[in-house]
């Protein structure tokens, strides 16, 4: 109990404020799980659950944070959403251990798709803005919405073999950083940065792939704590 107070407690400082230590956590967890994923170890899953878990306190900073926290449900619904997309993909490594990863071509998803793509991403936003508005998500709320909707998507896009779902998370990114760094999520709103250079380079490695026509690249689901 002692423990467990002190993780939810604990802060580490930077300059002239601090970093809540259970939010550097959950990314150190979500960085050890891309690794794993990059590796095709059954243990990424596990850890990578551990992560979300951590982010899922932070990102409901009025529970577990303090009056003073702020609460962004967009990013607490994404870790849910992941966590349960962990448990399957962890689930299917574990039973394709020893026969190999399962290999996709990428390839464009066509003019239909796309465009149901950014349709799906604005009427998601303009939907649930309303209800995380109402639930007392952080201003601005379309951004927290806007995340969780660009998530899904980027996450059904890479089951599918798409490549315009790496520019998917660009978008996601692109607001999502301003918004983290607006809410006080720093180590978070860092670690998005990061991630938006390596979406883009993931871009450009699918579209080379989608090119030669290779299978070349597995159907990993995108890292669930680090996005």
């Amino acid at each position: 109990m002692d423990f467990l107070q002190w993780l939810f407690e604990a802060r580490i400082p930077v300059g002239n404020g601090s970093l809540l230590l259970r939010e550097v956590v959950g990314n150190v967890f979500g960085l050890l799980s891309a690794l794993g994923g990059m590796r095709r170890r059954v243990w990424a899953w596990p850890v990578g659950i551990l992560g979300n878990l951590l982010l899922l306190t932070v990102f409901v900073g009025s529970i577990f944070g303090g009056a003073g926290a702020a609460t962004l449900l967009g990013q607490a619904g994404r870790q849910m959403m992941f966590i349960a997309v962990s448990i399957y993909g962890w689930r299917q490594w574990q039973a394709s251990r020893d026969r190999g990863g399962q290999a996709v071509t990428p390839r464009w998803a066509g003019s239909r798709a796309r465009l149901g793509m950014v349709s799906f991403l604005i009427v998601g936003t303009f939907a649930l803005t309303p209800l995380f508005r109402m639930l007392g998500s952080y201003e601005p709320v379309w951004a927290d919405a806007w995340t969780f909707v660009g998530s899904l998507l980027a996450t059904f896009g890479m089951a599918r073999g798409w490549v315009e779902f790496w520019l998917v998370w660009v978008a996601v990114d692109i607001v999502g950083v301003p918004l983290l760094f607006s809410a006080g999520y720093y180590a978070s709103a860092f670690m998005y940065v990061f991630y938006g250079v390596f979406t883009l380079v993931g871009f450009f490695v699918w579209a080379r792939a989608q090119r030669t026509a290779t299978p070349s690249i597995e159907t990993l689901l995108p890292d669930p704590t680090l996005r």
